[in-house]
């Protein structure tokens, strides 16, 4: 607990207020989950060890353990694969949150995000609410049923990812129905975020809807009709790089912000460093909106595998065909635009294509990455000094960090 007083004592200094959530007193910045293996067990313990919120991407753990892949890697029937990937996934998580656990000690509060479109959703939901983690955190679509998935567990904290009101409303009141609302809700901007992202089509994405000065105040007078005002926290996701950041969306109706690119420019995160390296030297002329194989739009980084596939994705849409089998025998997403033959949607491997940048393959990866400068430009910190650096105000973007 000494080791993160100092940065608490920051918060008055900053003008920043404390996160309250799942009975916990926290510092106001959630580490979003980055997947495939991007925040692991590395990143989100040395985040929660800090009294922050530490969170640890389900998708594809195995791929940080040797001896699971080589259990997974070697069947040759299918449907025989297919089972020992996902088992094999379920002993990655289970671990990860075990050495997650080791390195924050009791610290902070450690979530697993999970995305819903994924063909093993719940399958990682029960995995993660039998391991004892203290949040779940689920977006890419529209978590309904969490709440009867989460039923024996009612003191994990469930968080959806959610991008303006009407999305609130409507699962507000589905989950109503089942005796449950949101624990806190993270509003991600789709017009800043990396990754998946929270609109129907590319084209929707500057939409003022998703503006944080219209969701903010909107979703909390929803909160406060419904007479939960003060209890559900909202975490603003998206663009966030500065203490002046935080401010600004504290102000607007936040009590937290999430951030992704920024970790991953750290010492900690579970990636290669060549992924690290390509994330931190993008520069917003660098990124790409495109829609993903799970019929999302997505942002990343114009990269060489990533020119190639965006010059040839009319061609290979307009000859999308059903596939009898998943490429990789995996089938990761519950609807895959390669493997369904979904002609508005992506053509290519996900799996493959993450794995690829997570071990630092610059010319065959994809490398998802939010908007903006990062807060040590192109350099790459430790953790403690990232969070230093959010809850000091008046540094400029870019200035390189500090050595101890």
């Amino acid at each position: 607990m000494s080791s993160s007083a100092s940065l608490f004592d920051r918060l008055g200094a900053a003008r920043l207020q404390p996160l309250m959530l799942a009975g916990r007193r926290l510092l106001p910045i959630v580490q979003g989950g980055m997947g495939v293996g991007v925040s692991a067990h590395r990143l989100a313990g040395s985040v929660a060890a800090l009294e922050a919120v530490g969170t640890l991407s389900s998708i594809d753990l195995r791929r940080h353990h040797p001896d699971l892949m080589a259990r997974s890697s070697g069947e040759r029937d299918l449907e025989r694969r297919k089972a020992l990937i996902v088992e094999a996934n379920q002993t990655a998580l289970a671990r990860e949150i075990g050495k997650a656990r080791e390195l924050c000690r009791g610290s902070g509060l450690l979530a697993v995000n999970i995305m819903r479109a994924v063909s093993d959703y719940a399958a990682s939901v029960r995995t993660a609410l039998e391991q004892g983690v203290d949040a779940l955190v689920v977006g890419a679509g529209l978590p309904l049923e969490l709440p009867d998935l989460a039923r024996e567990h009612p003191g994990t904290a469930l968080i959806p990812i959610l991008s303006d009101a009407r999305g609130v409303s409507l699962l507000w009141r589905k989950w109503e129905r089942r005796q449950r609302v949101p624990d806190a809700i993270v509003i991600e901007h789709p017009a800043h975020a990396g990754g998946h992202l929270g609109a129907a089509r590319v084209e929707d994405l500057g939409e003022a809807r998703f503006d944080f000065e219209r969701v903010l105040p909107a979703v909390r007078q929803w909160i406060r009709e419904a007479g939960m005002e003060g209890r559900v926290p909202l975490i603003a996701a998206g663009g966030v790089r500065r203490c002046e950041d935080i401010q600004r969306l504290q102000s607007l109706g936040a009590d937290a912000v999430q951030l992704g690119t920024p970790f991953v420019a750290t010492h900690e995160c579970d990636a290669h460093p060549e992924f690290k390296r390509v994330l931190a030297e993008a520069g917003d002329e660098d990124l790409v909106e495109f829609t993903s194989v799970a019929g999302l739009p997505a942002r990343a980084v114009m990269t060489p595998w990533l020119r190639k596939y965006l010059g040839a994705e009319i061609r290979l849409q307009a000859s999308a065909q059903v596939k009898k089998h998943c490429t990789m025998a995996f089938d990761c997403l519950a609807q895959c635009g390669l493997r369904d033959g979904l002609k508005g949607w992506g053509q290519f491997c996900i799996d493959q294509r993450l794995a690829a940048g997570l071990r630092g393959d610059v010319e065959k990866g994809l490398f998802f990455r939010g908007k903006g400068m990062l807060p040590f430009g192109a350099g790459i910190a430790s953790v403690r000094q990232l969070m230093e650096r959010l809850l000091t105000p008046g540094v400029a973007l870019g200035t390189p960090a500090t050595t101890a």
